[in-house]
């Protein structure tokens, strides 16, 4: 389908120049002559592009502007200038034209610029779609007692700046609340930063976090920012915290205290402002008996405490977290959503869940595979291991 553009001037000669040139481009192209003209048709047509002349009778072109950003945000907009109106052009740009072209057109600039404006627009509306994909699937389901806690106690800690420490078993979605907290805080335009603490060997973990510099040991060819830097007016996620070395931990206090960090094999101390967010599968009291982890960094750590129940302890979310991995899966895979029969959500709710809600979404997308057009109850005997 060919890409629409709307050719707003006053001018009938110069509209219908741009008209041939656009529509000999493989353009489809629509015209108005004024305005007003111009507000009406942005109001009722979708298109993919606007070029619009700045001076024109009934409204003028920031105007119109100001109402096509306000009714399309997402249309490119392209101002048309006489040589006299360079300097109201570039206010134009200033409040979310695209471009500016000078009177008379030069066509390769006209044509280029025309592309970039659509290609820009095409890439917001991509990550728009990924932006929606990635929060769909950090989505937290369920209506059990167990999480509307857990949704409650998100919604009062999230707007500070308190530091979280998340529990439960593996599988449970301890991420899922992590990022619920990083979305709803005022760091949501900062990044949110993962650190896997169990997955970076021993030796490799206080470079990872704080970074290192260069020389500072054999295989540092380089300068390394740190997560912590990175996270800098974020969130830092630090995942599986109880698997943290000794003296990791002992850095991480200082940091966590002093709001400094100092790369490995530098001295020089460098601020940082981020949020920490800890989460671990262990009991980290029982660690701290143990002496394998700090009692101190846990204070820390645990200013607010969230603990994630595991799905045996609210298979109630079994037929919501099943109907919305349908929807998701599905989705993926490009073909209809199957119906799953009562008497198999009732199977699913029987079996002893010990990979928690990561599991399940692997039994369902086992299902929505193998499976004909009805999930049975005989398929979740099938493909669920151990039924």
């Amino acid at each position: 389908m060919a890409q629409s553009i709307l050719v707003i001037d006053d001018e009938k000669a110069i509209r219908r120049t741009l008209n041939e040139i656009l529509t000999f481009e493989g353009f489809t192209v629509d015209e108005a002559a004024d305005g007003a003209e111009a507000v009406k048709k942005i109001k009722e047509n979708s298109y993919d592009c606007i070029l619009c002349d700045i001076k024109m009778p009934k409204m003028d072109g920031i105007e119109v502007l100001e109402i096509a950003h306000e009714e399309k945000p997402d249309v490119p907009f392209i101002v048309i200038s006489g040589h006299g109106n360079i300097e109201t052009a570039v206010d134009a740009v200033k409040k979310g034209a695209f471009d500016y072209i000078s009177k008379p057109p030069d066509l390769n600039r006209l044509l280029i610029t025309i592309r970039n404006a659509m290609d820009k627009k095409s890439l917001v509306a991509e990550t728009k779609q990924l932006r929606k994909r990635i929060t769909r699937g950090y989505e937290m389901i369920g209506a059990s007692a167990a999480i509307q806690k857990i949704k409650d106690t998100i919604k009062k800690v999230a707007p500070t700046d308190a530091r979280v420490l998340i529990t439960g078993q593996n599988g449970v979605g301890k991420e899922l609340v992590a990022r619920e907290i990083h979305e709803l805080s005022n760091r949501a335009a900062g990044p949110m930063v993962e650190v896997n603490c169990a997955a970076i060997p021993s030796e490799l973990i206080e470079s990872e976090l704080f970074g290192h510099e260069k020389g500072s040991f054999t295989s540092a060819i380089k300068q390394r920012i740190g997560k912590f830097e990175q996270a800098s007016g974020g969130t830092l996620f630090l995942d599986e915290i109880g698997d943290m070395s000794h003296d990791a931990q002992a850095k991480m206090l200082r940091a966590l205290q002093e709001g400094k960090i100092t790369r490995v094999g530098g001295d020089k101390e460098i601020k940082v402002d981020v949020r920490v967010i800890a989460a671990t599968n262990k009991d980290l009291l029982k660690e701290v008996e143990e002496k394998k982890f700090r009692l101190d960094l846990y204070h820390r750590l645990s200013v607010i405490l969230v603990h994630v129940p595991s799905l045996n302890d609210r298979k109630e979310d079994i037929p919501l977290l099943v109907e919305h991995f349908m929807k998701e899966i599905s989705e993926e895979y490009k073909q209809p959503v199957k119906e799953v029969e009562p008497a198999a959500i009732a199977a699913l709710k029987k079996y002893n869940w010990t990979g928690n809600i990561r599991e399940l979404r692997n039994v369902v997308e086992r299902l929505i595979i193998l499976s004909d057009k009805v999930i049975t109850a005989k398929d979740v005997s099938t493909y669920t291991p151990g039924s």
